[in-house]
């Protein structure tokens, strides 16, 4: 199976990452939560308009999922799609004999 050009895209970008370190160390965050934990944690001062923008690339990659709770959006990480590039690339391949 080959990895998806969009999720290469996605955790190209350092912000990206960023967000996605955020929502393993919290799942489940609103917008507004997200954006707080970049500012007070990362320095990031992106708008909120920047940081939806963010998490709609990586929910089109299949990295975020999102539910609606009233007129909350919540975030939640899905690590699923990285596996495609653990397959591809295999961590605990032995080393070649010399």
């Amino acid at each position: 199976m080959d990895a998806d050009p969009d999720l290469f895209k996605a955790i190209g970008d350092a912000t990206r990452r960023t967000i996605l370190d955020e929502l393993t160390d919290k799942d489940g965050q609103t917008l507004f939560e997200i954006c707080g934990r970049l500012t007070m944690k990362h320095g990031l001062a992106s708008s909120r308009q920047a940081i939806s923008q963010h998490l709609a690339v990586l929910e089109q990659a299949g990295l975020v999922h999102t539910r609606r709770q009233g007129r909350y959006k919540f975030h939640h990480i899905d690590t699923g799609p990285l596996r495609s590039i653990v397959e591809r690339w295999p961590i605990d391949r032995e080393e070649p004999d010399p």
